[in-house]
């Protein structure tokens, strides 16, 4: 049995733990430069604001009807996340993380349980615990929790948790189960299985898999066994550490001098090789570079890039940082004002699968993996930006956030106060 534990509109969910006079109101989550709508609470939705809609165009509905904007927080959305995953550990020994808001816990060998009773035990603690809510859904295979975690969703009498296991009941559930919300299945699949008449999760597992295979390849296959049952998605597969680490941003405005772009270079870096550390690799290769603003035709355009090799692979944020910005001032073109930039570790390995180099400094390495380490330490402990390189400047990326909230439970300086009269 698997679980997936879902946390119901969850960058919204944290903006209310913090501010409960939301609960009721509509409320809406803005995603880099405040560009457009990535989160809604169900009475935003309940207006018609669509997913990814840009906010200029629903200021109308958000003057009209007093929602709630913010800028996203991911300081606080990813802390919050963390908190969630803390209590999801004291029910089951192995959690497997699938993204900020979603994570698989495995129930293998666990069979004992009453896992309806569970299910609902997991939810209420982590509303307990945290302050957001949070869908459980049980059954044979990932595929099947995750329906049965969005019947939660819909059916607020099943209390946060759902054991969907009776053949019966899946078949039932899979007949109104429309195709297109059914994980794995994206929109070249939907066509095709549109053309064949397969609108509902129930007529995708009636199909011949031999016909599911020859139009969509083994993923498709994959999916038709969850769906009847068969758990064929492995754990090692979905946690599979990432090959290419992207950090890149649109800026709230045009940056036109070298030293500006280059903190937030150093920025970004940072933040990549703190991804790399987080999944446990190294990269031999970066990608630097910036461009101008694509939209403003009447400007002189310019995009420059460039390709930083290192001899030996690193996850060093003092060693990415440096070549980062070193390679952002040999390639920058002066007179141009710089838009969006960004840096992408390619070439990435496990941090001890590589063999090293041959005159490898192991004093040199070792005083660089300390300093990591401690620096990894501090940031953990006391939170987000509050140790970083000097070139990275402030810490702060130049994006149009003039509706985040604070970062309650990151900043020292941003802790909630409470005054007693």
């Amino acid at each position: 049995m698997f679980a997936l534990a879902d946390c119901n509109n969850f960058f919204v969910s944290c903006e209310r733990v913090f501010r409960p006079d939301l609960n009721g109101r509509p409320v809406i989550v803005l995603s880099n430069n405040d560009g457009c709508a990535i989160a809604r609470s169900n009475e935003a939705k309940a207006l018609g604001i669509k997913m990814g809609v840009p906010f200029f165009k629903i200021k109308g509905i958000v003057n009209q009807h007093n929602v709630a904007v913010f800028s996203g927080n991911h300081s606080l959305y990813g802390d919050m996340s963390r908190r969630v995953r803390m209590t999801l550990a004291e029910f089951v020994p192995h959690i497997e993380v699938y993204s900020i808001d979603e994570a698989f816990l495995d129930l293998r060998g666990m069979e004992h349980n009453d896992f309806d009773a569970m299910a609902k035990a997991i939810s209420r603690r982590c509303l307990k615990n945290t302050g957001i809510p949070v869908s459980v859904g049980i059954s044979h295979t990932r595929t099947l929790a995750k329906i049965a975690s969005k019947l939660c969703k819909q059916y607020p009498k099943l209390q946060g948790g759902c054991y969907m296991h009776r053949q019966q009941d899946i078949d039932k559930v899979l007949s109104k189960f429309p195709i297109s919300d059914v994980w794995g299945i994206g929109r070249k699949m939907l066509i095709k299985l549109h053309e064949r008449n397969i609108y509902t999760a129930r007529d995708y597992t009636l199909m011949q898999p031999n016909v599911v295979r020859s139009l969509f390849g083994l993923p498709g296959l994959r999916t038709w066994q969850e769906l009847r049952g068969e758990s064929c998605i492995d754990i090692s597969v979905t946690n599979e550490a990432k090959q290419s680490i992207c950090n890149s941003r649109s800026f709230m405005r045009e940056i036109t001098d070298v030293d500006t772009l280059s903190e937030q270079i150093a920025n970004f870096a940072a933040m990549t090789a703190e991804k790399l550390r987080h999944q446990g690799s190294v990269c031999s290769e970066l990608h630097v570079s910036a461009l101008t603003n694509r939209h403003r035709e009447n400007v002189p355009q310019s995009y420059i890039s460039t390709i930083v090799s290192f001899t030996e692979p690193t996850n060093s944020s003092r060693v990415i940082v440096k070549a980062a910005v070193n390679a952002l001032r040999e390639i920058y073109i002066k007179g141009y004002g710089y838009k969006k930039a960004g840096v992408v570790a390619t070439k990435i390995m496990p941090q001890d699968g590589f063999t090293r180099n041959l005159f490898d400094d192991n004093f040199r390495r070792t005083k660089e993996s300390n300093l990591t380490k401690a620096m990894d330490e501090i940031t953990t402990k006391i939170g987000s930006g509050t140790i970083r390189l000097g070139a990275q400047g402030k810490g702060r990326i130049l994006m149009s956030n003039e509706h985040r909230s604070p970062c309650y439970t990151t900043r020292w300086e941003e802790i909630p106060v409470i005054t007693l009269k």
